[in-house]
């Protein structure tokens, strides 16, 4: 059975960083198609994803990180890939760790592959304003779908086709984390962690720096209780 697999990568201004990203990638996994989603970049981001050898889909103006992962999505569910990892363009994501994610992946008895930078022997740090916010998602996430969730903020992930249907038509534009989790465990994917490498990044804000933590964490609220409505109605539609 012919097995297709592809790598999703967002990327907003990261010329700096996405040439260096997408060849370390080809030179362990040379045959693996590599989509860039250039998020509406006003450097030479496109140029050099193309030029290091992926396939770049360059949106308009810039829509938001979701947004650029859920083009991603309809572009590998047009293209029928059975299995994704998505990555960030900065580096931050250690490549090693993908052979793992489409292992997990690929065994069947998980849905949604999340690469935790907080299992195993991690020694990534965050500030004391992220941590806050990332340890108030971590117990939502944890609580809703019963299980462990230690890094919900996580943008290192690998899914199945089902998934990538599903996230193709219903994605949130700036920040999906915590939501996505909740929206997928109500939709009865099935999620696992497993260990991943990550890096700090110095050269560029987070879109979780400074202040935007606290706006981070009222948006995430109003989501989630959209998420919970919709499931309120959808129950009620189908007792009725």
């Amino acid at each position: 059975m012919n097995i297709s697999k592809c790598i999703i990568i967002p990327a907003f201004n990261e010329a700096e960083n996405v040439g260096v990203v997408i060849k370390e990638i080809k030179k362990k996994y040379f045959d693996l198609p590599i989509l860039v989603v250039d998020d509406g970049s006003t450097d030479n981001t496109a140029f050099l994803a193309k030029q290091a050898g992926a396939v770049v889909v360059s949106l308009p103006f810039n829509l938001g990180y979701g947004a650029a992962l859920q083009t991603g999505f309809k572009y590998a569910a047009a293209h029928n890939y059975d299995y994704l990892v998505c990555l960030d363009a900065d580096g931050q994501h250690e490549s090693k760790s993908i052979p793992s994610l489409f292992s997990e992946i690929q065994n069947n008895q998980n849905d949604i592959i999340i690469g935790s930078r907080f299992l195993g022997e991690s020694a990534y740090k965050v500030s004391t304003l992220r941590r806050i916010g990332i340890a108030i998602l971590r117990v939502i996430a944890s609580s809703v779908t019963r299980q462990k969730i230690t890094d919900p903020t996580s943008g290192f992930i690998a899914l199945n086709r089902r998934v990538c249907k599903f996230y193709s038509n219903m994605y949130p534009s700036d920040f999906p984390d915590a939501d996505v989790i909740i929206a997928s465990y109500f939709a009865n994917f099935k999620i696992k962690e497993i260990p991943v490498k990550m890096y700090l990044k110095n050269s560029k804000k987070s879109m979780h720096s400074g202040m935007k933590p606290l706006y981070y964490i009222f948006k995430m609220s109003l989501s989630l209780l959209v998420i919970f409505i919709r499931k309120l109605l959808t129950k009620r539609n189908a007792a009725n």
